[in-house]
């Protein structure tokens, strides 16, 4: 999966659909936990893919953490990344010091 050239809504949209499969621990109680052991190394590899560098090997290591701890599945994490992304980093990146 290269997710190098993909727009960023349509990483948005990846992203929610992503959050929403970690919250599929919490449909089926007891098994659900069980799910995390898979899910939580396939999101960050997922994450490490849609976010490059060092910022995305740290929300990798996030996102798996996140999804091993039980209870910790409602932070969307990928959202956030997202949010940090195209959102709060554009807004660091155009200020201009006068």
């Amino acid at each position: 999966m290269n997710f190098n050239d993909t727009n960023k809504y349509t990483k948005l949209f990846l992203g929610l659909i992503f959050d929403a499969l970690g919250y599929v621990s919490f449909i089926i109680p007891g098994i659900g936990e069980f799910s995390d052991i898979i899910w939580a190394p396939v999101s960050a590899w997922l994450m490490a893919k849609l976010y490059k560098g060092r910022v995305g090997k740290i929300a990798a290591v996030f996102s798996f953490i996140e999804e091993a701890l039980p209870g910790f599945d409602v932070i969307p994490s990928f959202t956030l990344m997202w949010l940090y992304t195209y959102v709060y980093s554009d807004k660091a990146k155009t200020v201009t010091v006068k």
